[in-house]
């Protein structure tokens, strides 16, 4: 805006359009710097608590094998050390496969189920 008492200033239709780009630009440059520095601010604190979620899968894994191996030991004291060691084998090995069953299975509903279908036909429709 004009100061009162001066002339009011007469830009062409360019000179306008060129602010108007410059200042489009400039807002943009801005948005896209806070959604980086947003992005950032995310990316470390996922990376804290990745590092946190590690430390405690490895623990959990550690307890997992010490509880294992007194298992084998416990019953190594009724029969034979080899063949509590395949007992305990056994066991740990029909779990597994029955926990990997069960996050197949899950795995398989994360594809296109009805509704999504549905709702792809209809926007295709369109």
């Amino acid at each position: 805006m004009d100061a009162p008492g001066e002339e009011p200033r007469e830009d062409s239709i360019g000179e306008l359009v060129g602010r108007l780009i410059e200042d489009g630009r400039s807002y943009a440059e801005a948005e896209l710097e806070l959604l980086r520095a947003i992005a950032e601010y995310r990316a470390q604190r996922a990376r804290k608590a990745l590092v946190l979620l590690a430390a405690g899968a490895f623990l959990l894994v550690s307890a997992i094998t010490a509880l294992v191996i007194g298992a084998v030991e416990e019953a190594a004291l009724n029969m034979h050390p080899i063949l509590a060691g395949l007992l305990v084998a056994a066991a740990m090995a029909g779990a597994g496969y029955l926990l990997v069953r069960l996050g197949l299975a899950g795995l398989k509903t994360l594809g296109r189920d009805e509704a999504e279908r549905a709702a792809l036909d209809k926007g295709e429709a369109r």
